[in-house]
């Protein structure tokens, strides 16, 4: 397994970090967009599952997030998001030049994926999608969300602790630790970054019968972060495109549950499916 490191600067002028884990001769690339609040290192163990089926698996810490510059947990918008999106996939390509391409978003991760693969359109086979913020798990007050919208147009960089609960994240108590022990993790979000997440997972819902992509939808039924409902509810409205999976009693992340060697196989087994 080889690893790369490497830094680039976006459409604004911020310094981005960005990591390519990758086997000999890969047949083809995964490009990881991480969670809130954590960064792309967190999915070594993911990459050297995926390298073992002879996949490349690359990603870059997100706007405000791990090793990239920003104020943490802030964005100037939505879009410029889904720009570096865009961006850090023409660099994959011009890194691996006619190799497939896949995307896998992870949480905040998944709804920026999903509103690629509805929005932009890009030039992927498909996508892995875990626990999408479509909606969050709980349903914030009306006049919190009013609130918020307030705030974004008068102050949208206002920054205020996420409230994540990290207990939340896996049964194992071992990734919770080491979750909360990491230096790069943050808990910060801004009235912008929400916003536009939680404008953006709704607008998702209400697209989803446009996906024009396959995708491999999976969510732990326990999840208590983001809504399982949400994204039961997107598979079945974007039908045949959408191979639905609920992870029985798993947590929020179910790449860092203690079955995660299963995650892996049907995540592996799904990416081989579509190289036929």
């Amino acid at each position: 397994m080889e690893t790369l490191e490497w830094r680039w600067l976006s459409r604004d002028g911020l310094e981005f970090y960005a990591r390519e884990w990758s086997p000999d001769a890969p047949k083809a690339m995964v490009i990881l967009i991480h969670g809130h609040g954590e960064h792309i290192n967190r999915y070594a163990h993911v990459a050297k599952a995926f390298n073992e089926a002879g996949f490349a698996l690359l990603g870059f810490d997100q706007r405000g997030h791990g090793q990239s510059g920003g104020q943490r947990g802030h964005t100037p918008s939505y879009e410029q998001m889904q720009d570096d999106i865009g961006d850090f996939l023409a660099q994959a390509t011009r890194r691996h030049p006619g190799l497939p391409l896949f995307l896998y978003g992870h949480s905040m991760g998944g709804n920026l994926v999903l509103n690629q693969l509805l929005r932009a359109k890009p030039a992927v086979k498909g996508a892995i999608v875990t626990g999408p913020w479509i909606r969050l798990a709980f349903a914030p007050p009306a006049a919190k969300i009013t609130l918020a919208k307030m705030m974004d147009a008068i102050s949208p960089s206002f920054s205020q602790a996420s409230g994540l609960e990290t207990a939340a994240l896996s049964r194992s108590k071992t990734v919770v630790d080491a979750y909360i022990a990491d230096p790069l993790v943050h808990s910060k979000v801004t009235t912008r970054l929400f916003v536009g997440m939680y404008t953006a997972g709704l607008w998702s819902l209400e697209h989803a019968a446009e996906l024009s992509v396959p995708i491999l939808l999976m969510h732990g039924s326990a999840d208590r972060l983001t809504s399982p409902a949400a994204s039961r509810e997107f598979a079945e409205k974007a039908g045949n495109k959408v191979t639905f999976k609920l992870w029985d009693g798993f947590y929020h992340e179910i790449h860092n549950e203690p079955e995660q060697a299963d995650v892996f196989k049907v995540m592996v087994d799904w990416l081989n499916g579509q190289m036929k």
